[in-house]
């Protein structure tokens, strides 16, 4: 272990994105200044043919599989995992790192899934039933696994630290990042790629979460459908894509000359131990992971001045985050300014921790806060200090991105401007 290895901070050196924004770090920074919406109609496949009342959705947009993986392993990744190596690369480059120049025994690989390979299953449980065992693809198993977006990249890099993946559904790419922060401060490694993957937008995952009744309907009108914290909100829209940060110790990251686009400063998790899908109604459980995060940072509440909230626009998830955030703040509330991309982005559901993370690190690099927008009519009972519909530039030294799943499953992330 490097010496006093628990006592440094751990930088963001790098950022690879593949979002319904775009499929680089400056196509999303350009799409979320501009306030545009990833949503549209779905394209790859036909709701109506599937009697979907939801037929929108937030779709990657011009990824190219082939400029990262050659065609034998897209025939075998699922598009999860295609998304995983692509942001992992992309962020790599971004950090200055070449993998054959990475310290191999010392890199670890956290990117994790919520859904895994559901297209995947989804396929291969129809040809069983409609032809038998022997049309299930060797690659079945692989492909549908949500470890398998660390175990092809621990391949990929040649890299023999820490290879596994965090489940934890909307937490899961926020939880990553964590982990890779204390695998780090334990002196375990010198380098960790971490994050989170998903690509579920499928007639079975619409369907699954249209029979939750948590998707917005507004088929007329995609790019208005998500609408964190408004009062005309009917429910979130399925989003997709990957997100992926370089961590290292400060130290490592200084003496490679690195660009450090921020620090994680505090780490906190929580469990509501309420609902297996809502969230409990008074926001202890997020209170308490924002509140662990500050702790962990030793800071103050009133240190704080963003929020990316995790504000996916249902009516229970929103008002539950709102009723947290004020707990947590109390008299400095009005002092931070609140934000949720999904509005833009859409639920990226396993890898939305760690986009809306690279979104909060890019906010304190740029000095600017990103849109909630769509918020037109704030809910009476959502009143915060949004950043309504155009960004805000600001002067921020400290920033938290938040991130819950079902299972009442909770993290934040605090950052601090490098």
């Amino acid at each position: 272990m490097p010496q006093n290895a628990n006592k440094e901070r751990i930088a963001v050196t790098g950022i690879g994105l593949v979002t319904p924004l775009g499929v680089t770090v400056e196509e999303n920074w350009q799409s979320l200044m501009q306030g545009k919406s990833g949503i549209d109609v779905i394209r790859r496949f036909s709701a109506d043919e599937y009697e979907l009342p939801t037929k929108i959705a937030a779709e990657v947009k011009n990824f190219d599989p082939s400029q990262f993986m050659d065609r034998k392993d897209i025939r075998r990744y699922d598009v999860f995992l295609q998304y995983a190596v692509a942001a992992a690369d992309m962020a790599l480059a971004d950090a200055g790192l070449r993998p054959e120049d990475l310290p191999h025994d010392r890199t670890g690989i956290l990117v994790g899934s919520g859904m895994g390979g559901i297209e995947t299953f989804l396929e291969n449980a129809i040809n069983m039933h409609v032809h038998g065992h022997r049309k299930i693809s060797p690659f079945f198993v692989p492909a549908l696994l949500a470890n398998m977006a660390s175990g092809y990249l621990t391949i990929r890099y040649k890299t023999r630290g820490p290879n596994y993946s965090i489940v934890s559904a909307c937490a899961t790419g926020a939880h990553s990042i964590g982990e890779g922060f204390h695998c780090l401060q334990r002196g375990e490694c010198d380098v960790m790629i971490v994050g989170g993957t998903e690509s579920a937008i499928t007639p079975l995952g619409v369907a699954g979460f249209v029979a939750a009744r948590a998707l917005s309907r507004r088929n007329d009108e995609p790019q208005k459908a998500s609408r964190p914290f408004d009062r005309d909100r009917d429910g979130f829209v399925m989003g997709e894509g990957a997100g992926v940060l370089i961590l290292e110790r400060e130290s490592t990251a200084r003496s490679r000359n690195a660009r450090i686009y921020a620090f994680l400063e505090g780490v906190g998790y929580s469990s509501d131990a309420y609902h297996p899908t809502a969230p409990c109604p008074d926001g202890a459980g997020a209170a308490l992971a924002m509140q662990r995060a500050i702790d962990h940072a030793g800071v103050s509440p009133a240190d704080v001045g963003y929020i990316n909230a995790h504000a996916t626009a249902t009516e229970l998830g929103d008002k539950a985050e709102v009723t947290a955030i004020r707990r947590v703040f109390g008299d400095a509330v009005e002092q931070v300014a609140v934000s949720s991309t999904k509005s833009m982005t859409g639920h990226l559901l396993g890898a939305a921790g760690s986009v809306e993370a690279a979104y909060t690190v890019l906010a304190l690099y740029h000095q600017t806060l990103p849109p909630t927008i769509n918020l037109e009519n704030v809910d009476p009972e959502c009143e915060l200090n949004h950043v309504a519909n155009e960004p805000r530039k600001a002067n921020v030294d400290l920033a938290i991105s938040n991130a819950f799943g079902f299972g009442g499953t909770n993290t934040s992330l605090l950052f601090a401007r490098s």
